[in-house]
């Protein structure tokens, strides 16, 4: 923990995920006095790491696009561009159990559970929501209703509404097809002459994380973790101060970063309807089992789970992306998953949900053998993502808030797209520009996130 000085600091910033790092960054650049409370003992959210194979893992699995433009600035701007790399990437679908390649229109005709027809609604329509629709037109309608009507019943049946129910669970039929276009566009962008391009920093994500910090401590930039905010000092129309543990903390102005079923808590007697309206938005769990083998599960980066009544959603063999050279020669693999709150696996033991996921394993891999098993991991967190419903853009608050030096900016305003580093960065200028400290980039951006409530 570092000390305060004496001087109240310009900007305030709650929460030491990316976004909330990003921002720091960025206003300090600017020239403002800058301070970062962190509630868990390490800055950077989703963005840690571990150890494994002798060198640095996310976590929770991570890559980056090609048409990432405010990652690409920030990556520059701290000077490991060089450390960025792109690489093609494949996946595959694991359907009635049997596994399908799925890059290339030759795999769409070879793919058999969506009949002919079918699989030229399929294109049409993927193409239509990656390249051409708007998602502002398309929120009070649900995927998955839209998906039954123009993709056909056997794409739907066969793809989309069980990859939507593992993902959403008992949300999947509300969820908006605003939510799919953000998806589609991501992915397609990222695709060149049908092959998709993946991004990743030779080192994992932590060499960002640490050269951030590093930055940011090079321009004063004061990090306090292990600090839980206790209360909101209000007086009328402004903050006077945060409190955590009978310490007092002061700023001019306050950007909180942390998820609004936090924030609501401590705004409740001030705001009442704001909190109400916090409160409203519902957040995943999320799962990723990590698995350290010495032999690989197949060839396929990221395979999507197709079928019913799995634990898991997908399964990311990341070696098949990063080189085993770098891991000592061990093969790894995340196996995922998204949870609603009351789900049974959000209350299971590590050791249950390993059990659970190996047993399963083993009906896509019957080959896998436990003696193939070095290691395996488990990390969850309960806020990985918002749940999205429709017309969820009237969910996602001001960043603005009716506290003149009071802004919000978190993972409600990446809606419509999905989350990622890029789109956490790109909320975090958006919540800028706002509190006056604007940072241009000579880009255009892609993303679709920071365009809600800003």
């Amino acid at each position: 923990m570092e000390k305060l000085k004496d001087e109240i600091p310009d900007l305030v910033i709650i929460g030491g995920g990316i976004t909330g790092l990003s921002a720091a960054y960025m206003a300090a650049k600017k020239g403002q006095k800058v301070l970062v409370i962190e509630g868990g003992k390490n800055f950077g959210g989703l963005l840690n790491t571990f150890e494994i194979g002798g060198n640095k893992l996310e976590q929770f699995y991570h890559h980056f696009f090609t048409h990432d433009i405010e990652l690409n600035w920030l990556i520059k701007d701290l000077g490991i561009q060089d450390k960025l790399f792109f690489k093609k990437t494949s996946m595959g679908v694991f359907k009635n159990g049997k596994i399908y390649n799925f890059n290339s229109l030759f795999d769409l005709v070879k793919f058999q559970p969506i009949n002919f027809l079918d699989k030229i609604r399929f294109g049409f329509t993927s193409l239509f929501l990656g390249k051409i629709a708007k998602w502002e037109r398309y929120e009070h309608i649900s995927a998955l209703n839209w998906f039954k009507k123009w993709a056909g019943r056997s794409t739907t049946l066969s793809l989309w509404e069980p990859m939507l129910k593992i993902k959403f669970g008992p949300f999947a039929p509300n969820v908006p097809l605003s939510w799919m276009i953000g998806r589609l566009k991501q992915r397609m962008s990222s695709r060149k002459n049908g092959d998709e391009r993946l991004g990743y920093i030779d080192g994992s994500s932590q060499v960002l994380l640490d050269v951030l910090l590093e930055k940011l401590k090079e321009m004063d930039v004061v990090m306090i973790n292990e600090t839980k905010i206790d209360k909101i000092n209000f007086n009328d129309n402004q903050v006077l101060s945060i409190m955590s543990s009978g310490q007092n903390y002061e700023g001019k102005k306050y950007l909180f970063t942390i998820p609004g079923i936090y924030l609501c808590k401590l705004v409740r007697e001030k705001l009442p309807e704001f909190a109400f309206n916090l409160e409203k938005i519902e957040y995943f769990g999320a799962i990723c089992v990590v698995l350290e083998t010495n032999k690989p599960l197949s060839n396929i980066y990221w395979l999507n789970i197709a079928d019913e009544n799995f634990p898991f959603g997908g399964i990311i063999e990341h070696t098949n992306f990063i080189d085993k050279v770098n891991y000592n020669g061990s093969y790894i693999a995340y196996l995922s998953r998204y949870f609603a709150i009351n789900d049974k696996i959000a209350i299971m033991t590590d050791e249950e949900v390993k059990e659970l996921m190996i047993k399963n394993l083993i009906r896509i891999y019957p080959d896998f053998e436990m003696r193939y098993l070095k290691n395996i991991f488990v990390f969850r967190t309960n806020t990985a993502a918002t749940v999205c419903n429709l017309d969820f853009s009237k969910n996602v608050p001001n960043c603005q808030t009716e506290i003149g030096n009071m802004f919000i900016a978190n993972m409600s305003h990446v809606y419509p797209d999905e989350r990622s580093i890029n789109n956490s960065i790109k909320v975090a200028m958006e919540a800028l520009k706002l509190i006056g400290i604007k940072i241009d980039l000579s880009n255009k951006t892609n993303s679709l996130s920071g365009k809600i409530g800003f």
